[in-house]
């Protein structure tokens, strides 16, 4: 178990790396990994699975106990980032797959990666693992609603087909997982250290699935779809900041939403992308796993250099002016 436990955690430092190695080496050599996209929304359940293990009764708390700073950052997620993907798709002339991909990676909900990165930054976790749990837990209702108002128009959506298909590969497993939990906890927490290795092996094995199935798509759009992903990404965690200063939260809380909002359930975007609008839909997802891998631990290193203290919210601070 001490093995594993060390595989593990060298498997959660060194993802980003593990990640691109993969999808470089799909590229390269596509023919192994084709007939591995059979199995994305298997691999996908495993991945939400292993999060719902990690679920506690304590991580719903804080929807209820304080549900501002929580509300805030869903809604800036499912609003903002679907709207940013329209605007680039738009302005950067994107055929219609590519286009209806990127819509949905701006649709999904956070990604569990994200928590990670809320931890390193220094910021609030406990609102971040609030908000994944939300956004995850509303994607079934949501994310099929705002396909269809809003990619729609390149491809043809069925929310019913892709809210049971969420259903199945989230919402069960998460279940299950939290279940599992419940009735054998002892037996959880021993191999809870393993869970986050068997989450690395699987999305590295969706991710070089759907390289290899889009090789000459990549070939001839990979950089005008890089930029459009790495520029939704960007602008997903300045926005997310942006709300979090206007609603006059404090710096941890800032933090934790424009991570939240900036970092996407990229798995869960291959997959539905996979089952419903065809494999070329599935590559800003696909580059988002690699970038969102890059662009997380790099702004998590900058913030964690700069002390951050989690006090009252700035408007709780201000004085109430009372007028004669």
């Amino acid at each position: 178990m001490k093995l594993l436990e060390s595989i593990s955690n060298l498997a959660g430092k060194y993802f980003a790396v593990l990640v691109i190695g993969v999808a470089l080496i799909a590229f390269s050599i596509p023919g192994p990994f084709v007939g591995l996209g059979a199995y994305i929304t298997i691999l996908l359940g495993v991945v939400m699975f292993g999060m719902g293990l990690t679920l506690k009764p304590v991580d719903f708390k804080l929807v209820l106990s304080k549900p501002i700073p929580v509300i805030i950052g869903v809604a800036s997620q499912y609003v903002l980032m679907p709207l940013v993907a329209l605007m680039l798709a738009y302005l950067m002339n994107l055929p219609a797959e590519l286009a209806a991909g990127l819509v949905l990676l701006g649709s999904v909900p956070g990604g569990t990666a994200s928590n990670v990165m809320v931890y390193l930054a220094k910021g609030n976790l406990a609102l971040s693992v609030a908000m994944t749990s939300l956004s995850t837990m509303l994607a079934p209702i949501l994310t099929p609603l705002i396909l269809l108002a809003l990619a729609g128009q390149w491809l043809p959506v069925d929310p019913v087909a892709m809210f049971l298909s969420i259903v199945q590969v989230i919402i069960v497993p998460i279940t299950l997982g939290i279940l599992l939990r419940r009735i054998f906890p002892a037996t959880v927490e021993k191999s809870a250290t393993v869970v986050p290795l068997i989450s690395v092996i699987a999305i590295i094995i969706i991710v070089s699935a759907v390289v290899a199935a889009n090789v000459e798509s990549i070939t001839t759009s990979g950089l005008l779809i890089f930029s459009a992903v790495m520029l939704h990404n960007l602008l997903g965690l300045f926005l997310g900041y942006l709300a979090a200063v206007l609603m006059g939260l404090d710096e941890s809380k800032r933090r934790a939403i424009s991570i939240e909002v900036g970092m996407q359930n990229s798995g869960l975007g291959v997959a539905l992308a996979t089952a419903h609008f065809g494999p070329l839909a599935a590559l800003p997802n696909v580059i988002a796993a690699v970038w969102h891998n890059i662009s997380g631990p790099i702004l998590a290193t900058i913030w964690s250099k700069k002390r951050v203290t989690e006090g009252k919210d700035i408007k709780e601070t201000k004085p109430i002016s009372r007028q004669a």
